[in-house]
Formats: structure tokens, sequence, C-alpha cells
């Protein structure tokens, strides 16, 4: 098969490429820090983003910031110094749109594609395929590179004009945050409910209350795993400015994600910064009952 590249191999780029060479790819890869963890997979370790790009005709990066993004396609060793007429590029990290598009004409004037990308997912989901890829941009590349993306994950969705892709990412992610928050809530309700806990957590992630931070994180509650991280807070943070410029624009309001963003605050002030999300629940279960909603009241 042809050789893939990949550039930011980090917690959800490590699956995607030991998936992508479990597949029968050979994948080049870069990251700044070592390779060795990707060397251990059968990945073939680049020198630089533009080493990379030089041996693939498509190339994906997991990118954590707007800097990196710049650095990794525009900067001295970047991928638009070993861009070529029909070459792909798809950033799968999460940016603000326009700093995405930024990077479409550099590429374009040398005959490469940008497309947007995002990853739903943790990164067990994404090691089992379960992560779901969205894509928006050039349609006839998305023809090109969904078969590639078969290789990784068993869903592909494509949501059109550049940009739709990241959009939807933060639809999402309003959606973890809430969700994260309100499992943690009913499982520090539910470990005090003298009930049991596994044959609740069963009933609720099967019945109408689940969904899937709530089969995913409602166990890890229970039993206190708050390690090894599938999901830091500091990276869920990193969404909040973006949905909030998003809902500005559109004039939408957020009241339950306004709500539940301070207690992400509360969490990092708490020192849980390097556990997972999951401990929420250490976060709920510290604050006061009596006099805190509006049932109190008058009471």
């Amino acid at each position: 098969m042809a050789t893939i590249g990949f550039v930011g191999v980090g917690k959800i780029g490590m699956p995607i490429c030991e998936n992508l060479i479990k597949s029968g790819h050979r994948v080049v890869g870069f990251r700044r820090s070592s390779l060795a963890e990707f060397e251990k997979i059968g990945g073939v370790p680049a020198r630089s983003a533009a080493d990379v790009g030089a041996q693939a005709d498509i190339v994906f990066s997991c990118l954590p910031s707007t800097e990196a993004l710049d650095d990794v396609v525009q900067g001295p060793r970047g991928l638009v110094h070993s861009a070529r007429p029909g070459q792909i590029i798809v950033e799968l990290g999460s940016h603000p749109v326009p700093d995405k598009e930024r990077q479409i004409a550099p590429l374009a004037a040398k005959g490469a594609i940008f497309i947007d990308g995002e990853v739903s997912g943790t990164p067990g989901m994404v090691a089992a395929r379960k992560g779901v890829i969205y894509l928006a941009g050039d349609v006839g590349a998305r023809e090109k590179i969904e078969p590639v993306i078969a290789g990784f994950a068993d869903t592909c969705l494509y949501f059109g004009e550049f940009g739709a892709a990241s959009r939807v990412k933060l639809v999402n992610n309003l959606l973890v945050a809430i969700n994260i928050a309100a499992t943690a809530e009913a499982m520090a309700l539910g470990l005090k409910a003298g009930v049991d806990v596994p044959l609740m957590i069963k009933a609720i992630a099967n019945g109408s209350g689940g969904s899937t931070q709530f089969g995913i994180r409602a166990p890890w509650m229970a039993e206190r795993r708050f390690r090894p991280v599938q999901g830091p807070v500091p990276a869920l943070q990193h969404y909040f400015p973006m949905i909030h410029a998003m809902a500005k624009e559109v004039g939408v309001a957020t009241p339950i994600l306004d709500c539940v963003i301070s207690l992400y605050h509360r969490f990092m002030e708490m020192g849980f910064g390097d556990d997972d999300v999951a401990r929420m629940v250490d976060v709920i279960g510290a604050l006061p009952r009596e006099g805190v909603g509006p049932l109190d009241k008058g009471n």
C-alpha cells in the first residue's frame, strides 16, 4: 500500500498510525519529541514535517495549537517546502476556522490541497477504530483520502464546505463538556444512594439517561480510576473560547455550557490537572449541598 505521512504523533496520532500500520500502510511520521514509541509500532521516523511531505502524497497532521499548525505548514521546515501538485494534507486537530483557512493558500500555490478534518473520540476509542472522522473541503480530495481513513476508523463523515468539520466538532464538544459534568453529578449522587453501583451504571448506560461519556466514565468514577488520562481538562478547556466565539457569531445562547465551565475551572483549582476528566466526580462531591439550588430557596 501507499506511504502515508503523519505529523504530530501524539495521544490521538499514535493510535491512528498504529491502525494504519496494521492495515498494511507504510507510515512516515514526525513529532518534536521522541519518536521511539512510534518506531516500536513500525513507524518510519522523519526529520521534519517537510521530510514527511516529501515521502507521502497524503499527509495527516494532528497538532495541539495554532502556533504548531502554522509552523508545521509554513515554518522553515514545514510542509509547504515539499508540497506538490496533487498532494493532500489533512489537519485533524481543532483550531479556529480562520487559522485553518490560513494554510490553504500557501499550499495551493504549490498545487497541494488542505482539508479541514476533526476526530471525535478518546484515544481508546480511536485505538478501537471507534473514533469518528469529520472532513470538510475539496470533494475530490475527500474521495481520495476516504479509503485511507478506512484503515484507521470505521466512520468518516463529509460535511461539505471547508470549516464545517471544525464547527461540528465544536457542537460535539459542547455536549462532551456538559455530559461529563452531568455524569459526575449523577455518579456523585448514585455513589451515596445505597444502590448496587455496577448495576446502576448498566441500567443507565443502556437506558434513556445514558450517553457515550456516561458509558466510558461512570465506571472510572465508581472505581476512582483517573489515570492513565484519556481526556485531560485543559484539552477540553481549549474548546471553550472557540465554542463561545461560534455561538456569539450565530447568536445562540449556551446557558448550560456557561454553568459547567466554572466546574472545569474549579477542577484545575483543586489540583486535579494531571487526572482524567472523570475526577469531576470529586469536584461535584466537594460542593456544599445546602442552599445551592432553586428548590432550596425559601426552605
